[in-house]
């Protein structure tokens, strides 16, 4: 089977519910990755940040080969021997208190959004179904009813209703808006500190403190949306930590696994995940020990191999060279560490052709909201690696 044969078989029997660039990949390790013909390209994604530490990390791949041959499920009916450690490792890394596995990032956001009404109704004192969430324009946190509910993208939400109430939405970084809305049933305010899906846009210097002074003074909880921007993809273990703030509420999911498994999480304060009693929430495959023992080492991976301190270095020199590019189609180029947008003015004529010429000469990316190119290679690139990719980039962006 060839490239077309793949892409008539995905059509036909698979929902058509993504535009993915129309390369068929089948192999991949560290930055590269391969198509079925042999092609190579430098993956310049990372699918979506979770993959920071390189396609098929050997220590990744080592734990999940080792887990899986000893055991892979028991659910939470009984225990297991990663869970714990999982748990203790990831809560020391972080210094939250507590934190409750799941699989994906949309579950550890409706998890979050659970364990907030609970604690406004039990520990700040609510009335019963009156709570409150304060959310952001722009925000992508997931595609569940009650996460597209207080998305502001009309696409996300059409045909979906009716929506979830109990959410109140205001302009993305402006202190004084979030302010304004709080009221005495407010429980919590939930952000992303940089609007990854959106197209790379980050609040103004001073937001994030400024937040968590008002979420303290007025006992909201600030749960702050880490999955695409967590574990060193800002060049911090966490984008809050830029200007030095800890929300109460932090959920993560994608480089958790290093992209081998789904495992997402819920770090809190232990007043807050500590709502839940045995019955209130749970998964079948939350917690389980193949995903525990995957996310433990990957998450030592990002600490031994200082994958952080990498996407600092290399983040700062990207960003400065494509800052450099004198292209007619550029409007801003804005990001932090390895994660990093190219918006285009509106004439270019939208991203995704620049994405596909960018395929074309062995670099993958993807386009967001049209007019933005997202870069966001795995936290393992070297400055070589981004040279090759630069001379790629400038060529498209100053021939197309």
């Amino acid at each position: 089977m060839n490239t077309q044969d793949y892409i008539a078989l995905e059509e036909q029997y698979n929902a058509h519910n993504y535009h993915p660039l129309n390369v068929v990949l089948d192999r991949g390790q560290g930055i590269w990755v391969w198509d079925i013909e042999g092609n190579r390209y430098l993956d310049f994604l990372s699918a979506y940040s979770a993959i920071n530490q390189g396609h098929t990390h050997p220590r990744i791949l080592q734990a999940l080969i080792d887990q899986a041959s000893k055991l892979t499920l028991v659910s939470r009916a009984f225990r297991n021997d990663q869970i714990a450690l999982l748990a203790k490792e990831l809560c020391e890394l972080t210094g939250f208190d507590t934190m409750l596995p799941m699989n994906s990032g949309a579950e550890a956001v409706e998890t979050a959004l659970k364990a907030a009404r609970k604690w406004g109704y039990k520990v700040k004192g609510v009335p019963e179904n009156q709570a409150q969430i304060i959310t952001c324009e722009g925000n992508f946190q997931g595609r569940t009813i009650s996460i597209v509910s207080f998305s502001t993208e009309a696409q996300y939400r059409d045909g979906f209703g009716p929506f979830t109430p109990g959410f109140v939405t205001v302009p993305y970084g402006d202190a004084a808006a979030l302010e304004a809305a709080i009221t005495p049933n407010t429980v919590a305010f939930s952000l992303e500190p940089i609007q990854g899906e959106a197209g790379v846009i980050i609040p103004p210097d001073g937001y994030l403190q400024q937040v968590r002074e008002i979420c303290t003074r007025h006992n909201v909880l600030m749960m702050a949306d880490e999955i695409q921007t967590g574990l060193g993809r800002t060049g911090k273990l966490f984008a809050c930590d830029w200007e030095g703030v800890k929300p109460d509420v932090v959920t993560i999911g994608k480089a958790l696994s290093g992209g081998f498994y789904p495992v997402s999480a819920v770090l809190a304060r232990q007043d807050v995940l500590g709502v839940f009693k045995p019955g209130d929430h749970g998964s079948t495959f939350g917690g389980n020990p193949l995903g525990a023992a995957v996310a433990r080492e990957a998450l030592k991976v990002i600490v031994d191999e200082n994958l952080i301190e990498n996407a600092v270095q290399q983040g700062e020199y990207l960003k400065g060279r494509l800052e450099r590019i004198e292209s007619e189609h550029i409007a801003e180029v804005r990001g932090r560490g390895l994660l990093i947008g190219v918006e285009l003015k509106p004439e270019a004529g939208g991203a995704r052709r620049f994405c596909e010429m960018l395929k074309d000469e062995g670099l993958l990316c993807k386009e967001t909201h049209d007019n933005v190119i997202r870069f966001a290679p795995p936290l393992i690139i070297q400055r070589e690696d981004l040279d090759w990719a630069l001379e790629r980039i400038e060529k498209v962006l100053m021939t197309a």
